[in-house]
Parts: structure tokens; C-alpha cells; sequence
């Protein structure tokens, strides 16, 4: 199983300067990518292929702002140690194994 010392959380905003940035938490996998993610080439990258180039990256896990404070309200992880919970989080749901 991958360990929490092998993985790193990036946060990191995307979107247009029209509209506000989303907000995303990626768990990112540093054995497969010690760099984590490429946010320029992430942004280049073929919408239809963007799933593939963020696995190709590492990323192990991939949410929104608003999904990871839903998750904290409900308890399910805590913001004091984020990185902490997600991995909890994607060990206990078989994301890492």
C-alpha cells in the first residue's frame, strides 16, 4: 500500500479570469510523479483527455472546494490535517490500496 509520506496534497485554483477560480484538492501519488502536477501542461491538456493526464500525473484523488467542505461538515474529514484525512479518506473508500 502506498504510504502517506509518499503522497502530497496540492491545492490549486483553475478556471477562467471571467468567472472566480474553482478550487481544487489534488492527492497526489509521488512515487509516480515526484514534481506532483503539471499546472501548465494540466491546462493545455485536451479536455477529452483531462482524467488521463491528471492519472499520468500521480493524481490519486481530485475534488472541488465546495465537495471538500461538504466533507468536512459532514464530519468525514477534518481541515486541521487535511492531507491526513483525504489520504484516511481514499484508503478507507479503496482508492489506495
Amino acid at each position: 500500500m502506498l504510504d502517506k509520506e509518499n503522497t502530497k496534497l496540492e491545492i490549486f485554483g483553475f478556471g477562467d479570469e471571467e468567472n472566480d477560480e474553482d478550487s481544487f484538492y489534488c492527492l497526489v501519488n509521488l512515487t509516480k510523479s515526484p514534481e506532483g502536477i503539471d499546472l501548465e501542461k494540466l491546462s493545455n491538456a485536451d479536455p477529452r483527455k483531462f482524467d488521463e493526464v491528471l492519472n499520468e500525473m500521480g493524481c490519486i484523488l481530485l475534488l472541488r472546494g465546495d465537495e471538500v467542505e461538504e466533507l468536512i461538515e459532514r464530519g468525514d474529514i477534518s481541515d486541521s490535517n487535511l492531507h491526513k484525512s483525504l489520504y484516511d479518506l481514499a484508503v478507507e473508500e479503496g482508492i489506495i490500496q
